[in-house]
């Protein structure tokens, strides 16, 4: 069972979706404060959906850098009521998974949840045998982690999900679209040029990865 976690501070909400969340199946937790959530960061959670906006010192973006500290591999939500770009912009760039712009629909987030879920720990999303040894790099699918020199590389969900997709078909290539159907779901709607500031990341954060780029169609990496 999935363990996911809530962090909002409008009770009713947080209420109606913890609600939500049981009838899925899933084993919940919430927290009305930022400052509450850093004390269950150590817990063993599979999802957190995580309001920006928080009362008190503690973020929502506060709280995405302590997640990502402990366990890059963890997938977040992060909702908004503002639905500003530089709200998403930041998201990303801290390494969430998907964002949800309120007033939301519940039903709504509770397919995204579910499609985070299946896309991070899914059987499509690990390989049959579980550590794998590329050029410099080993990579655990059971941890989710990418070591090099037995030094963990901070990689952020995505870049981590882009890096297995590539891995578990090397020497082939694939377009912007199918490696954005993979990634961020066949329900995203927008930019394919989000694939391409991925890449980048993931190039610099792993420069003896050899993905080679196809111009005018998409990528591949080379064994």
């Amino acid at each position: 069972m999935y363990k996911v976690a809530l962090v909002e501070d409008e009770q009713n909400l947080q209420a109606l979706v913890i609600k939500y969340l049981k009838a899925e199946g899933y084993n919940t937790v919430s927290f009305n404060t930022g400052e509450d959530a850093l004390k269950g960061i150590s817990d063993d959670i599979d999802l957190w959906i995580l309001d920006i906006m928080l009362p008190g010192v503690v973020s929502g973006y506060d709280l995405i850098k302590a997640i990502k500290a402990k366990n890059s591999g963890t997938p977040v939500i992060f909702t908004s009521a503002r639905d500003q770009d530089i709200d998403k912009i930041m998201g990303l760039e801290l390494g969430s998974d998907d964002y949800v712009a309120k007033p939301y629909s519940t039903r709504e987030l509770m397919l995204r949840v579910k499609n985070l879920l299946n896309r991070t720990y899914g059987v499509n999303a690990k390989k049959v045998s579980h550590i794998e040894e590329f050029n410099t790099y080993v990579i655990d699918y059971d941890k989710r982690i990418v070591l090099e020199n037995n030094e963990n590389i901070n990689l952020t969900s995505k870049e981590y999900d882009l890096l297995t997709f590539l891995l578990q078909n090397k020497s082939k290539a694939f377009s912007r679209n199918q490696i954005l159907d993979y990634v961020w779901g066949t329900d995203y709607f927008g930019s394919d040029r989000v694939v391409d500031d991925l890449l980048r990341r993931l190039r610099l954060k792993m420069p003896n990865l050899n993905i080679e780029t196809i111009y005018g169609f998409g990528y591949r990496l080379i064994v």
